[in-house]
């Protein structure tokens, strides 16, 4: 586990994550490696809607937390190995930037999990919401609608905002977005702001997904 460039993680997730993409706020980034190749990499950042991310805990300060971006891993290493490299993570972030106290995260149901890597990590589930975000266009690409929004974006196929892109055939994927919190300070916890979700709560609202469809339970 050590430090490295944006441009090594970026490559990486690029290859691994299953968005294939980076986000490009990103400011630290972790790598995993094995016998001296790189098999993970870990990206955080301020994250996109700071502002309304510092609210979720009372008393935030500006610099007082972070967002995991991207954990992107391949099939190299051993199980569990997300879980151990976070737990590795979060105490270097600990040590040297003790002016962190939590880090969010977002799962994807849509396209990925409902957050099994993040319940096995300590995290906290804090919001789990209908998918209002990612979109699938006329033409197959995925995108977020807060990028179609975004005055400077134009999806392949012409459409500009949301709006316009619905009415060209995109679709709203299928699934949830899960939200975790991970408290660095402990005592951070009782200044939440937003209800903390028990797990059992993901397989009650129909939540527990993988990949967009429906399991039985969750881990």
């Amino acid at each position: 586990m050590s430090v490295i460039s944006a441009r090594i993680a970026n490559r990486f997730v690029k290859k691994h994550h299953y968005s294939g993409k980076v986000t490009p706020n990103s400011q630290l980034h972790f790598g995993v490696y094995l016998n001296g190749v790189l098999h993970g990499a870990m990206s955080f950042g301020p994250g996109i809607d700071k502002r309304k991310m510092m609210r979720l805990i009372k008393g935030t300060q500006w610099n007082e937390f972070l967002e995991l971006n991207r954990l992107a891993f391949d099939d190299i290493l051993p199980r569990n190995s997300e879980s151990r490299a976070l737990a590795i993570v979060m105490r270097l972030i600990r040590r040297n930037a003790p002016q962190i106290k939590w880090v969010v995260s977002f799962a994807d149901a849509t396209q990925c999990g409902d957050g099994t890597i993040y319940r096995a990590s300590g995290f906290v589930l804090t919001s789990i919401k209908k998918n209002s975000q990612m979109l699938r266009l006329s033409d197959g690409s995925i995108v977020a609608g807060k990028s179609l929004d975004n005055p400077n974006h134009q999806a392949p196929n012409g459409a500009y905002g949301r709006g316009d892109a619905l009415k060209n055939g995109a679709e709203y994927l299928p699934g949830y977005q899960l939200r975790y919190i991970y408290f660095l300070d402990p005592d951070e916890r009782k200044n939440l702001t937003c209800e903390e979700i028990p797990f059992a709560e993901i397989a009650k609202r129909g939540a527990a997904m993988y990949k967009g469809v429906r399991l039985a339970s969750v881990v």
